[in-house]
């Protein structure tokens, strides 16, 4: 029976699986950079001396920084990705436990998708991250962050610990999506896969993690500045995860917005409020994307104008690849969660087809909704960056006003809209050139 709704799964809902198997490739390149990186500064033929110069500037430990913090970006977003695709089974997984299946076996089911992706997906992500890795190298070396004697090498246990860290994510974020449906009595499965719940612990949990965000920032802007730039890194993950299970309280406050644009508007609200839980999926990447290109930018334009010296050119490629690199991983998250969320609503696009709503209408509906996602995603990014970001200008330059370079404010909006609007738009016009009464059917 387990073997069975897993085939089903997979046949029935493959674009569904896109976001996850994407995010662990991303995930499993990331961890094998992480690792390569420790292996080519930790097994350089160098001297004492190149070595204490190294550990002075900090590099000496910035292969194991970025591996600790691949492993943890990867776990928050290949979890997040893994559960909005496990979610949208809510039916199948309500009809399943109907028919007799155990609890057990619905778990086991779920485990089995996630395997099933996260195994070709990590074998398709350990080649790009030894690309990636190789890179990285390169560029330190090349612009003198590090001696010429440090070169490429592969870790030793990069693939079962890649394999680890990738498959034991997947399967972590598919068996929380699991513990709901899983647990319920067959009579009410249906019943809670129609309707659906209030977060009555996801709520508190996010604001007990915004909070103590928050605090940390400030207990940490006394610390040294590279104790603080690695904990602000970390810090703001947890914000940032924060304000994901904090995404249905944030779209139903931001719904409101779409009404603005007259009757589509108001249509567009009504749908964001009814998906809030789904659409929130997507609020974890978008808000890590939009924080992390925020803090490194602003904290890096705000000390060039206090202090009117410019950061060197290996200084600033430094610091701008790694969070670079973060941000693309959280940008093409949020993009395969949205394309996933839009996917589960094709049958919904089409019954609006077929009642009257031409395709103009059901597009502009779908538009107005990415708006309100942006709006939502630029404020939540807005704020871990600022909450990060403060604390730790006002301890270094002795200012609370950050400086915000126009081109960056202008991009930034552009750049989040953009994410969105191929996440939910794009998808949504392919899905509306097909005859509603084939989706239907």
């Amino acid at each position: 029976m387990s073997s069975g709704i897993v085939r089903q799964a997979l046949r029935r809902n493959p674009w569904a699986f896109l976001g996850p198997a994407a995010t662990q490739a991303l995930a499993a390149a990331l961890v094998t950079t992480g690792l390569c990186a420790v292996a080519s500064l930790s097994g350089a033929p160098l001297t004492a001396a190149q070595r204490a110069t190294m550990a002075a500037d900090g590099v000496a430990d910035m292969g194991i920084v970025f591996l600790v913090a691949s492993i943890y970006l990867s776990i928050l977003v290949v979890g997040v990705t893994m559960g909005t695709a496990i979610a949208d089974q809510g039916r199948d997984l309500a009809l399943f436990r109907t028919v007799g299946a155990t609890p057990r076996r619905v778990r086991r089911a779920i485990a089995a998708q996630a395997a099933i992706v996260a195994i070709p997906a990590t074998v398709v992500g350990v080649p790009l991250g030894l690309l990636f890795g190789s890179a990285w190298v390169g560029g330190l070396v090349g612009h003198g962050i590090v001696p010429a004697e440090v070169t490429f090498r592969v870790h030793g246990g990069v693939v079962p610990i890649t394999f680890a860290a990738t498959i034991g994510t997947s399967l972590l974020g598919a068996l929380i999506a699991a513990i709901r449906p899983s647990r319920l009595r067959p009579a009410m499965a249906l019943t809670e896969a129609a309707v659906p719940r209030r977060g009555r612990v996801r709520t508190p949990i996010g604001l007990l993690l915004v909070a103590g965000g928050v605090t940390l920032s400030v207990l940490i802007s006394d610390a040294s500045a590279e104790t603080a730039d690695n904990a602000g890194l970390f810090v703001m993950l947890a914000m940032c995860f924060g304000m994901g299970m904090l995404g249905p309280v944030l779209l139903r406050l931001a719904a409101p917005v779409a009404r603005l644009f007259g009757p589509v508007g108001r249509i567009a609200a009504d749908n964001v409020v009814a998906r809030r839980r789904s659409l929130s999926g997507a609020l974890v990447p978008l808000t890590l994307a939009v924080g992390f290109a925020a803090f490194t930018i602003v904290i890096g334009s705000t000390t060039e104008k206090v202090t009117g010296v410019a950061m060197t050119p290996a200084d600033r490629w430094l610091t701008y690849a790694g969070t670079g690199v973060y941000a693309a991983f959280a940008a093409v998250a949020a993009v395969n969660t949205l394309i996933t969320v839009m996917q589960a609503r094709r049958q919904d696009l089409a019954v609006v087809r077929l009642v009257g709503g031409t395709r103009g209408h059901t597009l502009r509906v779908v538009i107005c909704e990415a708006l309100v996602v942006t709006a939502t995603a630029l404020a939540a990014g807005s704020a871990v960056a600022a909450a990060t970001m403060l604390p730790l200008l006002h301890t270094a330059l002795g200012v609370w006003q950050p400086y915000v370079p126009p081109s960056f404010l202008v991009g930034g909006v552009l750049g989040t809209a953009a994410l969105v609007l191929a996440g939910l738009a794009l998808p949504a016009a392919a899905m509306l050139r097909r005859p509603p009464i084939e989706v239907v059917g």
